[in-house]
């Protein structure tokens, strides 16, 4: 059984899309890939921070799944970092509405002395410098280190993005985010520029249309799983991400060809996270139900042809 670190936001959101709105419930990056990384034999700890004013309820869910949180600090008097948005009747698009930083705003990550050996680093959306210091703080290089980022730290913080990016092994980015990185369009030539820049793997996340994964000049790609009803995207991309970090730390296996399953592992159970609200989905998700949209998957692609 592996071990799996994730480093990532621990949130109230509150979420509006066509179909309903929510108040403050459990949000941020981190619950995300926690919860579909449990889905996986392997021990997982979570790096993070909230105020006092987060639910131990909260804290509850993901113990109850066997989610190391000694690594989350509870501020004292402090206040939890808060998201609200609004998607627009696509659910492609959104607006923020609040965003309130609170004690993410000066949070120093502590890694719990039980995972720093741990075998796969999962890097949440943060800071550079957040994500450069848990890389530090790592007894052992890590088997795997990837990591999730998004245009405002390109934005901001080119310099110091540009640092950790040189010391991971994946990066999973949207497409529009991998253009804006490298100035391609063409997102074979983006893949080829990042992995100039450091990562040997390299996954463009693409929403409804699935997932790429790049490796030197190998590529692969991942449907989406066509839905009926879309219900909520937030956390569709953490969820992703779990799922594929997650697969990985169980099976300790990091060539191409099994990447190639960690990509369909993290879409099918990002196909889950889109049905309900918030975590919801993926708090009352079953062993059954993941393996039967497993084959769905399989089916979607899988062909005989003859050439003649």
């Amino acid at each position: 059984m592996g071990e799996l670190l994730i480093v990532g936001s621990v949130a109230f959101d509150a979420i509006e899309t066509p179909f309903g709105k929510t108040g403050k419930i459990l949000g941020g990056a981190a619950p995300f890939i926690g919860l579909a990384a449990s889905q996986f034999k392997a021990k997982s700890a979570i790096v993070s921070v909230v105020g006092d004013d987060f639910p131990q309820a909260y804290l509850d869910l993901l113990t109850d799944r066997n989610i190391d949180i000694s690594g989350i600090e509870v501020v004292k008097g402090g206040k939890t970092f808060f998201w609200q948005g609004k998607y627009h009747n696509d659910l492609n698009s959104r607006d923020t509405l609040v965003t309130e930083l609170n004690t993410l705003g000066d949070f120093t990550p502590v890694v719990p002395n039980d995972f720093k050996n741990a075998d796969v680093v999962m890097l949440g959306n943060l800071h550079p410098n957040t994500q450069m210091s848990v890389i530090n703080q790592m007894e052992e290089r890590p088997k795997l280190i990837v990591l999730d980022t998004m245009n405002f730290w390109m934005d901001n913080t080119w310099d110091e993005l540009m640092e950790v990016i040189k010391r991971i092994d994946v990066i999973t980015i949207n497409d529009e985010e991998a253009r804006q990185l490298t100035e391609e369009y063409s997102l074979v030539k983006a893949a080829a520029k990042i992995q100039e820049m450091g990562p040997r793997y390299v996954v463009i996340k693409k929403g409804e249309h699935g997932a790429l994964l790049f490796h030197k000049e190998n590529i692969f790609f991942a449907p989406a799983l066509p839905l009926e009803e879309v219900f909520d995207p937030t956390g569709a991309g953490d969820t992703f991400a779990g799922g594929f970090s997650g697969y990985l730390a169980e099976t300790g296996n990091i060539s191409f060809e099994n990447m190639k399953n960690a990509i369909i592992h993290g879409s099918n159970l990002a196909s889950f996270c889109v049905e309900r609200f918030g975590t919801e989905r993926m708090l009352e998700l079953q062993k059954h139900e993941v393996e039967a949209r497993l084959m769905q998957f399989r089916d979607l692609t899988q062909f005989n042809i003859e050439l003649t």
